[in-house]
């Protein structure tokens, strides 16, 4: 056991509550979600920031000592890699994410240059016994995923919004949905099913008005996986519920076709059962036909409206709705005539 100071600490660590100076071992366990103290070795110009568990993002430099999650990632625009098979002091892994988590990066995005390389230092210690100097590695999470959980909503409406691919626009229509519900006097609860470890998106559902939000790390999970995403997408359904909001609203990342779950989610009937609203985020009119011909073949599922780029002007607009029956609605310049459809699918009252 050694002393290391930390110059920054990931968000996917947020729920460890450490400190600068950290107690570090040698025994590392080679398991998704163990928190590892590691040394920067390269600048970067681009995607050269790291998510603090502030929310607020800190650009990270060679030298910087920095705490993050062992993990891996499948994304289709950024870093992938998978979680090495041991870990030892001095071993290279790379930063798969500005969330901080870590592991062996397979393949880059070219707009992002190489990673950030990242010498492992040791596994950060947790002390949980009062009065004894028995470390035990700390992990990612509040609690573990219970793969059994049962799904409650109590009668909740739940709005989810699924995507065609990363960055189709699925976060900025939670928070114009959000905050849409937020002005007509209801109270909303969200959260973020799918993904990799970041807490940016429910950050800014935060902002947007939500209540109370939600992520899958809290379930100590850095990457979902189709294993994990039924598991915690019931879970913080039944606790979000539990609190008794007049809605839900959750954000499946990554694309319908992917690595993180999605699938897997909608493929389940008690969750399927649950949704009373689906918004679907494409990025062109393409895309908006062949997700919604996907939804509706595969998963049963009729979205009540399309958003994202591929609304970014009439023209899509126009397509949109003549080829799939379907409103399509902008975010960003509709804010508040896409939170109206919502409401006015949940069956709520909306003011003229």
């Amino acid at each position: 056991m050694k002393t290391v100071i930390a110059d920054k600490i990931g968000s996917v660590a947020q729920h460890a509550q450490l400190s600068r100076e950290l107690r570090v071992g040698a025994d590392i366990p080679c398991e998704e979600g163990v928190l590892i103290a590691v040394e920067i070795l390269n600048n970067k110009g681009t995607y050269n920031t790291l998510e603090l568990t502030s929310g607020r993002q800190a650009q990270v430099k060679r030298g910087d000592v920095i705490v993050g999650a062992l993990g891996h990632r499948k994304a289709l625009f950024g870093y992938s890699g998978h979680l090495p098979e041991k870990v030892v002091p001095g071993d290279v892994l790379q930063v798969l994410n500005m969330g901080g988590v870590i592991g062996v990066c397979d393949s880059i995005n070219a707009s992002f240059g190489q990673p950030f390389d990242a010498r492992v230092l040791g596994t950060v210690l947790d002390f949980p016994y009062l009065g004894e100097r028995i470390g035990v590695p700390a992990r990612a999470g509040a609690e573990k995923l219970d793969y059994s959980a049962p799904l409650d909503t109590r009668g909740v409406p739940v709005v989810a919004l699924a995507g065609t691919c990363m960055n189709a626009g699925k976060t900025a229509a939670a928070c114009a949905i959000v905050s849409r519900l937020r002005h007509l006097g209801y109270t909303v609860d969200a959260f973020k099913s799918t993904g990799v470890a970041l807490r940016r998106d429910i950050l800014a559902m935060e902002d947007a008005g939500a209540r109370k939000t939600m992520i899958f790390t809290d379930f100590g999970v850095v990457c979902t996986t189709a294993k994990t995403g039924p598991a915690v997408t019931r879970t913080m359904l039944t606790r979000l519920a539990a609190n008794r909001p007049d809605v839900i609203v959750f954000e499946l990342g990554d694309g319908i076709l992917g690595a993180y779950g999605v699938e897997a989610i909608l493929r389940e009937a008690d969750i399927r059962a649950a949704l009373s609203c689906v918004v679907l985020s494409a990025n062109d009119p393409v895309a908006a036909w062949g997700g919604i011909e996907l939804l509706r073949r595969e998963f049963d599922i009729d979205p009540q409206v399309v958003t994202g780029p591929s609304t970014d002007n009439q023209v899509g607009r126009d397509i949109i709705r003549a080829r799939t029956g379907v409103a399509a609605i902008n975010a960003i310049t509709d804010a508040a005539e896409l939170g109206n459809a919502v409401a006015r699918g949940l069956g709520f009252q909306v003011n003229a």
